[in-house]
């Protein structure tokens, strides 16, 4: 795999690491390494410095009270619905939902639109690269309503079949569900060109950002897409915190996925009517806190630049890929091409389990995740049960990835291989 190696940003990784008080933290004796940020992302104080400033200065259910508390929490929680649709430059706030993760707004998606949209005969469009939280959804919808899913493969390099997408395309499509970049390969789908595409062919596109939109500015509007979903956990910010941004003619259309309360305009023994747009779809008290952390995350990421720290990934990428495909018995995975990528590099080492691998590296104080990646039709298409992953983030640094590569050495002399 020829690569070109990046050697420098203008990221400063050292003021960066100062704000994350985990990254001090020592595993096995030694300084911890994490590169399992595809999994989920490290948490900076200036975000739980500000979920930390609801619980001790205004906790209050929003959206009910008439009390200060109340509308200080509310405001808190708006503000940050305003903060997602400025960062995803959504045409309007009512378009934002706010859901517990990625995978909640596929499934939201899947049954308000879905259900109502798809029918029997009707052809779902996705690909071998996607998280099983956008795969699953819609092949049990497919099952449901005699729907059939058509599956894209990818190449060797891992990059998505074109030539087999235009050509499904142009049998046509009732919905297609795509991941903007891979979770388990850190391929990036080139979305606003297939999104043009799908539409020609008549299909809804629904784009799966959970691994985009922490690393790289991504602008809803010229994607062109029809519905987008992301979570929070992945971009900084807590577990509970995520987005659905869908169209606002399409939203207005569809019925609600949960009934409750905060949902709810006005109830009746025989009639109910539903809220307003985008409460209609946040049935219950809302994740506010965790909201509002993600808020905090996107302040955070926008101060330091999103451009900056995907050129900042693409240099770790760059180096890492260097330094691997040099290991005698080590197999990557995934695009030649480095700016193809986001911050995620799978590989396996000859005769290791990726699980062993992890252990050893673990030892070693390096954080990776080893397994499927929820990505079983990947891993078939790869021919592998699992492999090992390090997947990026702007706290990372060069030096980190020379700890990875020694512990890669230590594994295969642990092992023999």
């Amino acid at each position: 795999m020829a690569v070109t190696v990046r050697t420098a940003t203008t990221l400063d990784v050292a003021r960066i690491r100062a704000d994350f008080p985990i990254l001090e933290q020592r595993v096995n004796g030694k300084r911890v390494v994490y590169l399992d940020n595809a999994a989920t992302s490290q948490k900076p104080r200036q975000v739980l410095e500000a979920m930390q400033r609801v619980f001790e200065e205004h906790n209050a259910n929003i959206h009910r009270g008439v009390y200060e508390f109340s509308e200080r929490t509310t405001a808190a929680f708006e503000e940050a619905r305003a903060k997602v649709a400025r960062f995803i430059n959504a045409p309007s706030e009512r378009e934002v939902i706010f859901v517990r993760n990625a995978t909640e707004g596929v499934n939201l998606v899947a049954y308000a639109w879905g259900r109502d949209n798809i029918r029997r005969g009707d052809r779902i469009v996705t690909t071998v690269l996607e998280h099983h939280s956008d795969f699953v959804p819609w092949q049990q919808l497919a099952k449901d309503v005699g729907a059939e899913l058509v599956v894209i493969d990818v190449d060797d390099d891992g990059r998505l079949r074109r030539d087999q997408l235009s050509a499904e395309l142009r049998k046509g499509a009732k919905l297609l569900a795509i991941t903007q970049a891979s979770n388990g390969l850190g391929t990036v789908n080139p979305v606003r060109e297939i999104a043009a595409e799908a539409h020609a062919a008549g299909a809804t596109v629904l784009v799966d950002a959970a691994q985009a939109v922490p690393h790289t500015p991504v602008d809803v509007q010229d994607l062109a897409a029809d519905f987008l979903v992301f979570s929070g956990h992945k971009m900084l910010a807590p577990p509970g915190s995520g987005a659905v941004w869908g169209r606002e003619a399409l939203l207005e259309r569809m019925r609600p996925f949960l009934y409750g309360g905060d949902m709810i305009s006005r109830v009746t023994v025989t009639k109910t009517e539903w809220n307003e747009l985008p409460w209609k779809f946040e049935a219950g008290t809302s994740s506010y806190v965790d909201a509002i952390g993600l808020g905090a995350a996107i302040d955070y990421l926008c101060a330091v630049g999103l451009r900056a720290i995907h050129d900042h990934e693409l240099m770790l990428v760059a180096q890492l890929l260097s330094r691997l495909e040099a290991i005698p018995g080590v197999t990557v995975y995934g695009p030649r091409t480095v700016e193809d990528r986001v911050g995620v590099v799978s590989f396996n080492i000859e005769g290791i389990h990726p699980h062993d691998a992890a252990t050893i590296f673990d030892r070693e104080g390096v954080c990776v995740r080893a397994g499927h990646h929820c990505n079983h039709p990947l891993m078939t298409r790869l021919g592998v049960p699992a492999t090992t992953r390090a997947s990026m983030y702007l706290y990372n640094t060069v030096d980190e990835l020379d700890r990875l590569v020694d512990a890669v050495h230590k594994a295969k002399k642990v092992f023999g291989v």
